[in-house]
């Protein structure tokens, strides 16, 4: 029988010897949800998608080129270059347990990105750009994905930069390409999103709790080393919080009143869970707290792409 949490590329997952099954983990499928997600949001906010049949296949192509591929592409190359960390706090996974050959892992690596540009540009064509938008966000994506992860620059060795990256790649990178497939990415949307990404850079914190004793061992200053474990607690709940409310702010100013109190209204179980999980003790409840919280936070962020979609935003 599959194990749900080794298909997923959960952490505590049973081991496996398939080729197959070790290659999905590299790929960690639990991580595309937010991205095919944020492409849905980017849809929302272009105030043009339609249910027809072709813009149902364009999003589901977007989707995959989003989550499967090109978040499947990051998660790889993060565990190519994590190998050293991950030998002391995930040791069974595919590349420090030896199940999967480098050689096997460099190759995922070049199909997944090579596919991932294929189906941008294959996008491009299907809306008709004249400049290529989609397949620069996929080029520049996986620029911030390889710089996350690969020396020198590597990114995750800084706090609050690699989180940031993180949270971007994950909210304003698929939102900004679902909103260029279906209609245009304007500046005030484009810098909303990285805005938003500040609430990702919270969450991005709460991955790092598992982390600790091998980011300390090999230098890396996630802000759970840097703050300690409570202080980053603090800081991980407190940019979630502030900038979704920002958004609610933002909601107002452009005359979505009913979005506003819809996003006040699923930000506060967020602060309650926060209270009950995440500030109490994170390295224990991090997972239940995420799994209690995070449909809230993305069900605000379609709120508000649609809010932006219907608004004189993208007029």
């Amino acid at each position: 029988m599959n194990d749900p949490k080794q298909l997923l590329g959960i952490k505590g997952a049973s081991e496996t010897s398939s080729i197959w099954k070790l290659r999905i983990q590299l790929m960690k499928p639990i991580t595309w949800i937010p991205l095919i997600w944020g492409v849905i949001c980017g849809a929302a906010a272009s105030g043009n998608f339609e249910w027809t049949f072709s813009n149902v296949l364009a999003s589901l192509a977007c989707m995959l080129m989003s989550g499967p591929l090109l978040a499947g592409y990051t998660q790889t190359i993060n565990d190519f270059f994590d190998k050293e960390i991950d030998a002391i706090n995930e040791p069974n996974r595919p590349i420090p347990s030896g199940k999967i050959s480098i050689k096997d892992v460099k190759i995922q690596i070049w199909v997944l990105l090579i596919a991932g540009l294929i189906v941008a540009f294959l996008l491009d064509l299907y809306a008709k750009h004249s400049f290529p938008s989609v397949l620069l966000l996929a080029l520049g994506g996986s620029f911030v994905s390889y710089i996350y992860s690969a020396p020198p620059l590597k990114l995750k060795q800084n706090g609050w930069l690699g989180n940031y990256a993180l949270g971007a790649s994950y909210i304003a990178l698929p939102w900004w390409a679902g909103q260029a497939l279906f209609g245009k990415l304007t500046l005030v949307t484009a810098i909303l999103t990285l805005a938003y990404s500040l609430s990702g850079l919270g969450i991005a914190v709460i991955n790092d709790f598992k982390s600790v004793e091998g980011d300390s061992k090999l230098g890396l200053n996630s802000l759970p080393v840097v703050f300690g474990i409570k202080n980053a607690s603090r800081i991980s709940a407190g940019l979630i919080d502030i900038f979704q409310l920002a958004m609610v702010i933002v909601l107002v100013i452009i005359g979505q009143n009913l979005a506003s109190v819809i996003l006040v209204l699923l930000i506060i179980p967020q602060i309650t869970f926060q209270d009950m999980w995440l500030l109490r003790d994170p390295l224990k409840f991090d997972v239940k707290y995420q799994a209690s919280a995070q449909p809230f936070l993305i069900t605000g962020m379609l709120v508000t792409a649609l809010a932006i979609g219907h608004s004189f935003l993208v007029a």
